[in-house]
C-alpha cells in the first residue's frame, strides 16, 4: 500500500510524556519494530524483549535507512529520537496514528478466550459475508482481505504490522473485520490503538502459564479487551455466562453486555440441543424470540461457538435469518475437528486441541460419535507450560481406549523429556510412546479397525514442526493420507 508521510513532530503529537531529541521536522514514511525490516524513511521502535533489546539494534536500523528512533533512553546516535516511558505500549498508538486510525473506519470485532477463537472469527466472517459485506479476518490461520489470503506468524500480529493490515483493509473497502485477540497481544500492547466495535469472550481454561504467572494474571490479560470498551451503547461485549470468569469480565466492560450460555441463565440461551456426527442442532431463546440453529461441526463446544456468533450478530443488528443461513452453510474451519476421509472404514479427525480443556472437549465429542475404539495421538509443545502436560495425559488416558504419546513442537526441549512429563497423567489406559510423529500417526492408522476413531491432536492446521530452532514442513493432514496409503486404504 502507499506509504504516507508525516513529520516526526506531527506523528508524536498527543503521545503523553514524549520527548524529542534532534530534528522534529524530519519526514517519516513508515515504521517498524524489526531492524531487519527497516526501509529508508522509517521510524524504528526500540522495544526491549524477552531475549533481546531493540535498542541494541538501532545502529543496524540506522544503516538500513531509519530516519528516527522511538526509544526508552536516548542513544548516542546522530538521528532524531523520541523518548517515551514504554516503547511497547506506545508503538501501537503511534502506528494507528500513522495509518490514520484505520480501526475507526471498520466494524472491528475482537475475539478472545482460551479455546474457540479461530472458529468464532470464521463464523463471524461468514455471517458478515452472507449479509453482503466485504470482510477481513486476522488470526491463527493468517489473515484474509476479501478472498485474498495472507500469511501470519502470530495469532495477533505485532502492533506495526496489525495497523498496516487494518489500513490495507480500509483501502480495499472492507466493512467488517474480525480478529483473534490473544492474551499475549493484550498484555504486550499489540492492539493498542485499535477501536473495537465489539469484543467476544469464549472461555478461560489453563494455557500459557509459561508466560502468565497464574490463572488470575491470564484472566486479567483477557479482561483488557473488555476494559477498553468504554463507549457505552456504541460498543458491545458478548460474554459466556457459563464460564466462571463471566462476573469479573462483566464488571470490567464499560459498555453494553449480552450473555450467551447453555447451563446458566443468559440473554441468548441454547436449549433442546441435539449432538450427532453430522453437527449440532439447538434452539436459541433471546429477546422473547426462538430460532433453530444447525452447524455442521460436532460437539457441545460447537454449540458455544455458534451461540457466541449468533449473539454477536443479532445484537449488532444482523437479521436472524441471515445468521441462521450462514451458520448452516459454513463447512468447518481447517484443523478444527477436521475429518480426513479417503474411504477407510474408520474415522480420522485432526484437531488443534493443545490445552487440557481443549483436548477433553474434542475427546468427549469423538467418544460420542465412535462405535468402536477411540485412538488418540498427541504430544505437548516444548518451551511452554509444563504443568499442563500431565493434565493432558489424564484427559487422553481417561477418555481414550488407546493412546499414542508422541512429539509435537519440541522446540529446544528434548522430546522424550516432554513425554516423561505427560506419562504420569496417563493412568491405566493402554498406551505406546512413539517419539517420531510421522511413525505415531502411521501406527495409529495401522491398528485402527472398522468403527474406530483416530484423533490426532495438537497441531491442527499447522503445516510445520519446530525442532530445536528449525521449522520444518510437517502437516498432520498430509501425514494421515500418507499413512492411509501405506496401509492400503488409498489407491
Amino acid at each position: 500500500m502507499t506509504r504516507n508521510g508525516r513529520t516526526l513532530e506531527e506523528l508524536i503529537k498527543g503521545i503523553p510524556g514524549a520527548q524529542i531529541s534532534g530534528d522534529s521536522h524530519v519526514l517519516i514514511t513508515g515504521l517498524t519494530h524489526d531492524s531487519r525490516k527497516v526501509r529508508p524513511g522509517d521510524i524504528y521502535a526500540c522495544i526491549p524483549g524477552f531475549k533481546f533489546d531493540g535498542h541494541d539494534f538501532a545502529v543496524a536500523a540506522l544503516a538500513n535507512g531509519a530516519k528516527a528512533l522511538l526509544v526508552e533512553r536516548f542513544l548516542k546516535l546522530d538521528i532524531p529520537q523520541v523518548k517515551v516511558k514504554n516503547t511497547r505500549d506506545t508503538v501501537g498508538y503511534l502506528a494507528a496514528k500513522f495509518f490514520d486510525f484505520p480501526s475507526r473506519r471498520l466494524e472491528l470485532i475482537g475475539v478472545t478466550g482460551t479455546n474457540g477463537k479461530t472458529t468464532v472469527t470464521h463464523l463471524i466472517e461468514k455471517i458478515a459475508h452472507t449479509a453482503g459485506k466485504k470482510t477481513g479476518l486476522i488470526g491463527t490461520l493468517g489473515a484474509r482481505i476479501g478472498e485474498r489470503q495472507l500469511p501470519g506468524e502470530h495469532t495477533t500480529p505485532e502492533a506495526t504490522e496489525l495497523q498496516q493490515l487494518l489500513a490495507e483493509m480500509v483501502q480495499e473497502k472492507v466493512e467488517t473485520a474480525v480478529m483473534e485477540v490473544s492474551s499475549h497481544a493484550l498484555d504486550l500492547g499489540r492492539v493498542n490503538g485499535c477501536v473495537f466495535r465489539a469484543g467476544i469472550f469464549t472461555n478461560l481454561t489453563q494455557d500459557h502459564l509459561d508466560y502468565h504467572q497464574n490463572m488470575q494474571e491470564y484472566l486479567e490479560a483477557k479482561a483488557l479487551l473488555f476494559a477498553g470498551l468504554k463507549e457505552g451503547e456504541k460498543q458491545l461485549a458478548v460474554l459466556n455466562a457459563d464460564d466462571s470468569s463471566y462476573p469479573y469480565l462483566k464488571e470490567k466492560a464499560a459498555c453494553r453486555v449480552v450473555s450467551y450460555g447453555v447451563d446458566s441463565q443468559a440473554d441468548f440461551q441454547a436449549t433442546h440441543i441435539k449432538l450427532s456426527d453430522q453437527g449440532v442442532e439447538f434452539l436459541v431463546n433471546y429477546q422473547g424470540e426462538q430460532t433453530e440453529i444447525f452447524y455442521s461441526t460436532p460437539g457441545k463446544f460447537s454449540v458455544y461457538n455458534a451461540l457466541a456468533a449468533f449473539a454477536w450478530a443479532v445484537s449488532s443488528g444482523y437479521p436472524p435469518e441471515i445468521v441462521v443461513k450462514a451458520l448452516a452453510e459454513i463447512k468447518g474451519v481447517p484443523g478444527r475437528f477436521q475429518s480426513i476421509r479417503f474411504g477407510q472404514p474408520f474415522l480420522v479427525i485432526v484437531d488443534y486441541a493443545h490445552t487440557p480443556d481443549g483436548l477433553k472437549n474434542v475427546l468427549s465429542t469423538a467418544r460420542e460419535i465412535t462405535s468402536g475404539r477411540l485412538i488418540t495421538v498427541f504430544g505437548c509443545g516444548g518451551d511452554r507450560d509444563r504443568t499442563k502436560r500431565p493434565l493432558m495425559g489424564e484427559a487422553a488416558g481417561r477418555l481414550s481406549d488407546y493412546v499414542v504419546v508422541t512429539s509435537d513442537n519440541p522446540r529446544t526441549e528434548e522430546p522424550m523429556k516432554i513425554i516423561e512429563d505427560i506419562l504420569p497423567g496417563i493412568g491405566q489406559v493402554d498406551y505406546r510412546v512413539i517419539v517420531d510423529r510421522r511413525e505415531a500417526i502411521n501406527h495409529a492408522c495401522s491398528v485402527a479397525r472398522p468403527g474406530d476413531t483416530v484423533l490426532i491432536a495438537g497441531k491442527g492446521h499447522e503445516d510445520y514442526q519446530i525442532i530445536g530452532t528449525e521449522k520444518i514442513h510437517f502437516d498432520d493432514r498430509e501425514e494421515v493420507e500418507i499413512a492411509l496409503r501405506r496401509n492400503g486404504y488409498v489407491d
